[in-house]
């Protein structure tokens, strides 16, 4: 081969190795995952943005990670006062029976002795206790047939997407001994998406936060009756001093589950600094793996997002700082954010965003122009983001974006009517001496 043969062919590679650094690897921190999970999603737990999806649309049975919706009404239900916290709970036959099966997650519990709501609650949410959450939801709705409808409302109210609930505990329907709640099949599971059963645990740490103190409790002991007790150990085993293996730095939640169709799942939440974020990895091979692949979500979250203030408290863009306003006493108001704008960014791309000013529709009229009157502090518009990158942002709902309040630093009142009449012929006056200055320039050019 001579030289300019060998050198031409010495271009060509190279230029071959451009173009797949270039577009071949064009998500390297993604691909690098390589998460062993059939459906996983990653979630900003502020904003409910995005920042990691795999299969997030494929609805797979959720075992007992179902336990959130049942968690989510039972906290619902202490701070509406329809149950407290030291209120007695009945134990019916099934929920005895159910407690005595070691195969499943249970405490045992006795028909002739008190348990509170707090202390069955706590076996839930540490324990994944299945006769103790069927027992709790029979205390709330009359029966578990009425608390699921109350689920897939709840469900249905908040928002979820690709959800069915067919128990309250999460187990396949066939454990239950033909006690299954009335109009649902007696194979049937409880069935979600990772994407919906992320928006579920959104919703219910964004609500009721005090979910995490239970759901962070390594080990606790469960008074079952007279000289008989449990030592509750949490299935969660990235909490610390569980599996040392598995521990890891701000683990604080949320919810295991599996079933024999489900495999092992994982609803995890991790708080570092100011940022917290939300994972879920689906029908992983066994329980190690579900904590393994948390931990490679959650350490690409860490790793490479970061909150970012894009504008501070009181910023507006240039040169849109003073809104006209018609029928007021003044003709312009000054308009301002009442707190910082910040969003969860990649790292290297907090230059990528630009704060944008959107004013309320309802505040305006055809001319875009604010209407009077109005206070000092009405919200009159927020201001939002725009993003120039090429990841596309995705949040949990569709309706949802980063945003802060924008309000009106001054009052304006309605104009008296003689201000507008003397307004509209001055404008009439205004309209008549434009006309003969562009008559008169028509004349001489």
């Amino acid at each position: 081969m001579n030289k300019r043969a060998t050198r031409s062919w010495f271009t060509g590679l190279i230029a071959v190795i451009l173009v797949v650094t270039m577009f071949g690897q064009a998500k390297p921190a993604e691909a690098a995952l390589d998460l062993q999970a059939e459906t996983a999603i990653l979630v900003d737990a502020k904003s409910g943005k995005i920042i990691y999806q795999k299969d997030i649309d494929k609805v797979l049975p959720i075992a007992s990670m179902t336990k959130m919706m049942s968690e989510y009404l039972i906290l619902e239900a202490l701070a509406e006062g329809t149950i407290t916290k030291d209120q007695h709970v009945p134990i019916s036959d099934h929920v005895r029976a159910l407690s005595l099966q070691v195969s499943l997650s249970n405490v045992p519990l006795r028909q002739d002795y008190d348990y509170t709501v707090e202390q069955l609650y706590e076996s839930v949410a540490i324990y994944s206790a299945n006769a103790s959450t069927i027992a709790l939801a029979e205390l709330i709705a009359g029966s578990e047939t009425a608390f699921v409808q109350m689920m897939n409302n709840k469900a249905e109210e908040l928002g979820l997407e690709d959800f069915e609930f067919v128990n309250s505990s999460g187990l396949n329907n066939r454990d239950l001994a033909g006690n299954h709640p009335e109009g649902t099949d007696a194979e049937a599971e409880n069935m979600m998406s990772a994407r919906a059963t992320a928006q579920l645990a959104y919703a219910l740490i964004r609500d009721y936060p005090e979910v995490l103190d239970t759901a962070s409790i390594p080990e606790k002991e469960f008074d079952a009756g007279p000289d008989e007790s449990i030592m509750m150990q949490n299935w969660n085993w990235m909490l610390p001093s569980i599996v040392p293996e598995h521990d890891y730095e701000g683990i604080d939640g949320l919810k295991t589950g599996f079933t024999s169709a489900a495999g092992n799942s994982f609803t995890g939440t991790a708080k570092r600094g100011d940022m917290r974020l939300i994972s879920v990895v689906m029908r992983t091979e066994t329980r190690d793996d579900r904590f393994n692949e948390t931990a490679k979500l959650l350490d690409y979250g860490f790793n490479n997002f970061s909150y970012t203030e894009i504008a501070p408290a009181g910023y507006i863009p240039e040169g849109e700082e003073l809104v006209p306003v018609v029928s007021g006493k003044e003709k312009e108001v000054k308009v301002s954010s009442t707190e910082p704008l910040e969003t969860i960014v990649r790292n290297g791309e907090e230059d990528l965003y630009e704060p944008v000013l959107s004013l309320n529709a309802e505040y305006l009229n055809e001319n875009n122009n604010l209407v009077a009157p109005f206070e000092a502090g009405e919200k009159v518009g927020a201001l939002t983001l725009s993003y120039a990158g090429e990841n596309e942002e995705d949040y949990l709902f569709a309706d949802e974006s980063v945003s802060v309040p924008v309000t009106t630093d001054a009052a304006v009142e309605k104009a008296g009517w003689f201000s507008m009449m003397m307004r509209s012929i001055g404008g009439f006056f205004s309209g008549i001496w434009n006309s003969a200055v562009d008559m008169v320039q028509g004349w001489l050019s």
